[in-house]
């Protein structure tokens, strides 16, 4: 099987068992999210952080983003712009949204959406992950054209990018593309993982 097939086959099958699970274990998922992300300092202090609408059984951020607004910290959500980019737009409980090409809710009458380079901290959805921060998304490309730049940059910079996914999306190893932007850490149900760390154990190894 070519990378291309096991990577359309691996999307397959983690999208199912998302789906498959029950409300219980998404409430469970959630609440340990919040505690793997409380681990993370920034998300007590950055000022900008950008999540995610979620759909087809995504770990949901609702536990997440309420502590963000009590503190005074931005949340934003993202917006389909041409050329597969993303601009993001701040948004809390109760503000209009409608739903983009894809079906996925987004904010709207926004009238200056930040550029991804205008974010402290971004929580990326993914369908599976490996420890050391490669990323297998929903082949669009959105985030690694998006955040590009940062391929450019010593990391971590900001934003820090924050994968999140369930604890079970975490595989051996993604081969990484050219164009692959790799994340900074992954917040499961479970953990959170430091990828410059396992970056850095596997150099020494």
């Amino acid at each position: 099987m070519d990378a291309t097939a096991q990577r359309r086959e691996l999307r397959q099958r983690l999208t199912e068992q998302r789906k498959a699970l029950s409300p219980q274990q998404r409430i469970a998922a959630a609440q340990g999210l919040r505690r793997s992300l409380e681990q993370l300092p920034e998300y007590h202090t950055d000022a900008r952080v950008a999540g995610y609408w979620a759909v087809n059984g995504e770990l949901a951020l609702n536990l997440v983003i309420p502590p963000l607004l009590a503190r005074g910290q931005q949340f934003l959500l993202p917006l389909l712009e041409s050329g597969r980019q993303l601009r993001f737009a701040p948004w809390q409980a109760g503000d209009a949204v409608e739903p983009n090409r894809h079906g996925i809710p987004e904010p709207v009458r926004v009238e200056r959406p930040l550029a991804p380079f205008q974010l402290d901290l971004v929580l990326v959805p993914l369908l599976a992950f490996d420890r050391r921060g490669q990323r297998l998304g929903y082949g669009g490309g959105y985030y690694d054209r998006s955040f590009a730049f940062l391929n450019e940059q010593a990391r971590p910079t900001e934003p820090l990018l924050v994968g999140i996914g369930y604890d079970f999306q975490e595989v051996q190893a993604i081969e990484p593309a050219r164009w692959d932007v790799p994340l900074d850490f992954v917040a499961t149900d479970r953990e959170l993982i430091d990828c410059h760390a396992e970056r850095e154990s596997e150099t020494h190894a």
